[in-house]
């Protein structure tokens, strides 16, 4: 088996290369599908395929788990995969761009920080100049790229609540009582957030028509099961418990270089000398705090009895 510096690092690959893409996947499916509609199907088929995997491998029991366990991971579906992802497949849906989206999403590793400070933790200096540094080279891509345009302000406002919310779910995830197994974890996030966003988007009066619907969004679709929720998902789950948060967290300095890159690709979009400028700082940041935030177990704050 490869050593755990070696898994840390192909996870990460994993996450900042296929949720990079994933906002030009959720731009196209939105095109055509209900945005909660799409999104619950979305993880209650990726939950149901990796459920399978890990039953053919383990059988049922490596499924089970306690009352705690399922109250920690309906938390934990309601923080990532419903107010996280869901609603970003809305604000997409309301006409935000899909490169602006993932531009905001990059203030999760602000809000991180937030949590651990008010927490009482003290992180490293150096890791806080990372976070910092990310963020204002983030702060000038978006600036240069102005935040108006043909799209209402709620979109954007919703994008940072996600941003927000999905940083607090990965700040306390690991502080909650979860199962051992972490795509055990994944599973059930996944199928209780599908579950809530579809009891919404049902709620709200989204419409279920699949033949109504493009090759083009279907196949968004099924990239998104697939890559962005069953691998992804799954890889950033098992990174929540395996490496420390501050390094998870900086895939959100890279999603957005690679949304860059896509909309340059597919969209024709133009690459300046702001973008240049902006992700040279970004990638500055990350090499920071990734010299600084080892990959490492959990510290002992993890596995304090009365966060369980």
């Amino acid at each position: 088996m490869p050593s755990r510096p070696v898994l840390v690092g192909l996870a990460l690959a994993i996450v900042y290369v296929v949720w990079g893409s994933t906002y030009l996947g959720i731009r196209i499916m939105v095109e055509d599908m209900p945005p909660m509609i799409a999104a619950g199907a979305r993880f209650l088929c990726a939950a149901a395929i990796l459920g399978l995997i890990l039953t053919a491998r383990g059988g049922l029991p490596r499924l089970a788990l306690s009352r705690a366990e399922l109250l920690s991971c309906a938390l934990i579906g309601l923080l990532l995969p419903v107010l996280g992802q869901g609603m970003v497949t809305v604000a997409e849906n309301g006409g935000a761009p899909s490169g602006l989206v993932a531009l905001l999403i990059a203030a999760v590793p602000l809000f991180v920080l937030m949590y651990r400070v008010l927490s009482g933790e003290r992180p490293k200096r150096a890791t806080v100049l990372g976070v910092l540094m990310g963020f204002a080279g983030l702060a000038l891509l978006l600036a240069t790229n102005g935040i108006g345009g043909g799209f209402p302000f709620w979109t954007i406002a919703l994008v940072v609540f996600s941003s927000a919310s999905w940083a607090f779910g990965s700040w306390l995830q690991p502080r909650l009582k979860m199962p051992r197994d972490a795509f055990v974890a994944a599973v059930y996030e996944m199928a209780i957030g599908g579950a809530l966003l579809l009891a919404v988007g049902f709620g709200t009066g989204e419409r279920f028509d699949p033949v109504e619907y493009s090759a083009r969004s279907w196949a968004a679709w099924v990239y998104l099961v697939v890559f962005g929720s069953v691998v992804a998902f799954s890889a950033y789950v098992w990174l929540l418990q395996a490496a420390n948060i501050s390094l998870v967290a900086t895939y959100a300095y890279v999603n957005p270089l690679v949304a860059v890159f896509l909309g340059w690709l597919v969209l024709a979009e133009a690459v300046t000398l702001p973008i240049v400028a902006g992700g040279a700082i970004v990638i500055a940041a990350v090499m920071l705090v990734v010299s600084t935030e080892r990959p490492q177990r959990k510290q002992s704050i993890a596995k304090e009895p009365d966060h369980g």
